[in-house]
């Protein structure tokens, strides 16, 4: 491939400031992609909670696709100089080139390059709300029923291959208590100090970490109250918690959000109590799985270890997890995603796009994909 073209290209990608709160920016980045893939393809078009995604084929019809190849183009926010995508020796910095629009892009030129000569279904899913959770677009199109048999989520990774990450637990405290004059407080009941009280509990068990560890964390994310006297007890407060876990916490693994919810409020003092807003399994793929491995070789082949990793964060790859399909997450290397360094190793770019091309290549179709249904166009 030709990476003075390519990093052009991803240049005009980079520039588009795709944050969750900019829809009209994140329908610029998801028509940037498709326009780079051509007009020889199906594009099927998704929309949920105002968040835009894609499904991209070369047949007229939807198939259980043998591969899919999953790609985010939203990103967290930054101020404006880190959407002007600049290089310093081999690193692209900005926001979004590590997690994970440099990915994507090699995504789409790959599909683009071979789609339609592969022996099998293959698509390309573009997606634009893998930072505010995910289920706008990954899972709103599995509900719509889009279905593969093996999946490669494009997330930084440095050609190594991602098998497992933590769940996720977010959880709301709620406290409730006495309103009275601050200089009384013996008339009033304080919400705040109940609720401080209550994390402390919490972070008694889980402390923070001071360095990487595979257990669970717990994150105090924010703390408000209604109060706005200084001089009056608070009546109410909440909290947010980020909660992440690995999949041999009893605690949390295999739990109901009731569950959950009823071990959490063994932390809470009276008056507080635990609301889980939303729960995720941790993901799991098998790492001696055929295709796993197939694509380990093909890192292998272009010089990289493809050693198997486990993330602390999420990606969109548990929603397939759920459904018992394999996916795992494999994309170019870079440091810094979220802060002001981020950068793509640009050594790691063709490596990437070669690693995926032999992969498609020499896949096996694995039998017969499922009969294609008809869907409209848009």
């Amino acid at each position: 491939m030709d990476v003075d073209s390519f990093l052009a290209q991803a240049d005009g990608l980079l520039a588009i400031p795709s944050t969750s709160d900019r829809p009209g920016d994140l329908r610029r980045a998801l028509d940037f992609v498709l326009d780079s893939v051509g007009p020889a393809v199906t594009v099927e078009r998704f929309e949920s909670g105002g968040k835009p995604s894609a499904l991209v084929y070369p047949a007229r019809t939807r198939a259980d696709f043998r591969v899919i190849l999953n790609a985010h183009l939203d990103v967290v926010p930054a101020p404006p100089e880190q959407f002007r995508p600049r290089r310093d020796g081999d690193r692209l910095f900005a926001r979004g080139a590590q997690d994970m629009k440099v990915s994507a892009l090699l995504a789409a030129h790959v599909f683009r390059d071979m789609a339609a000569r592969l022996p099998y279904a293959v698509a390309l899913q573009l997606v634009t709300d893998e930072e505010v959770g995910g289920r706008d677009g990954t899972w709103h199109q599995l509900q719509c029923g889009v279905r593969g048999q093996f999946v490669i989520i494009g997330e930084t990774s440095g050609l190594s291959i991602v098998t497992e990450s933590k769940g996720i637990v977010s959880v709301t405290l709620v406290s409730a208590g006495l309103s009275a004059h601050g200089a009384y407080q013996w008339l009033g009941d304080n919400a705040l100090v109940k609720l401080e009280t209550t994390v402390g509990n919490l972070l008694a068990r889980y402390p923070v970490a001071t360095e990487e560890a595979w257990r669970t964390t717990v994150t105090l994310a924010r703390v408000s109250t209604r109060n706005q006297a200084r001089n009056q007890v608070p009546a109410d407060a909440e909290a947010w918690l980020d909660i992440r876990y690995p999949a041999d916490d009893a605690d949390f693994s295999g739990k109901t959000a009731e569950e959950i919810t009823a071990y959490l409020d063994g932390f809470c003092e009276p008056g507080v109590t635990a609301v889980v807003d939303r729960l995720d399994l941790p993901h799991h793929a098998d790492p001696d799985h055929p295709d796993v491995l197939g694509l380990r070789h093909a890192a292998k082949s272009q010089g990289y270890s493809g050693e198997f990793l486990r993330k602390h964060g999420a990606g969109d790859g548990r929603f397939y997890g759920q459904l018992g399909i394999t996916a795992v997450a494999f994309g170019v290397g870079g440091s810094g995603q979220h802060g002001p360094q981020e950068y793509a190793d640009i050594t790691t770019i063709a490596p990437y796009y070669h690693a995926l091309e032999e992969f498609l290549g020499t896949l096996k179709p694995n039998g017969p994909t499922s009969q294609g249904r008809g869907v409209q166009v848009r």
